[in-house]
């Protein structure tokens, strides 16, 4: 019988490489569910980014869903995403907040102008310290919130047009169906 331990040691590491093969073919690597699905959104109190003096609130946003995609001059995935949203964020039908991340403004207002600037509104946290509370990884990121302020999903990494119309879109149909 002790001969035969170094085979069941053998076939039982088989058996487990054999598990993670099928169960990392089933699964996309890049997915991270988020803790705050289903959750309501940090209170959040940021400047504009193009009149620091003033400020958006979560309260301010209430009653209609939105998206908040967080986005940065210094981020290369943002170029990537970036004339995704100009092409398809004004048609969502619903509000996109522009959440710049870590950015110097001059840097950001520069990069929006050349660009194009596809968001209803541009919030700015500089320091990130809100961006801790919302369990941001890195730009680009997007939280879709209902009207009640719960976060309904989440997207790490660049919208794609695919990506908008099979999980984006749908998620805002139902959001929109629900407030009515």
């Amino acid at each position: 019988m002790n001969r035969l331990l170094p085979l069941f040691g053998f076939l039982l590491l088989v058996a487990l490489f054999g598990f993670g093969i099928w169960w990392n073919t089933g699964h996309d690597q890049r997915e991270v569910p988020s803790p705050l699905i289903g959750k309501n959104a940090p209170d959040f109190s940021l400047p504009y980014l193009d009149d620091p003096s003033r400020t958006l609130r979560k309260a301010d946003l209430l009653g209609k869903p939105y998206l908040i995609n967080v986005f940065a001059s210094w981020c290369v995935a943002c170029a990537e995403e970036h004339p995704v949203l100009m092409a398809e964020g004004r048609q969502l039908g619903i509000p996109v907040i522009g959440y710049d991340y870590k950015d110097d403004p001059a840097d950001a207002k520069a990069w929006l102008a050349q660009h194009g600037n596809p968001y209803d509104r541009v919030i700015a946290d500089r320091e990130g310290r809100t961006a801790i509370d919302f369990g941001v990884y890195g730009a680009p990121e997007s939280f879709l919130v209902d009207a009640k302020g719960v976060i309904r999903y989440k997207r790490i990494g660049p919208f794609t047009p695919e990506l908008i119309e099979q999980e984006l879109k749908p998620r805002i149909a139902e959001l929109q169906r629900e407030a009515r």
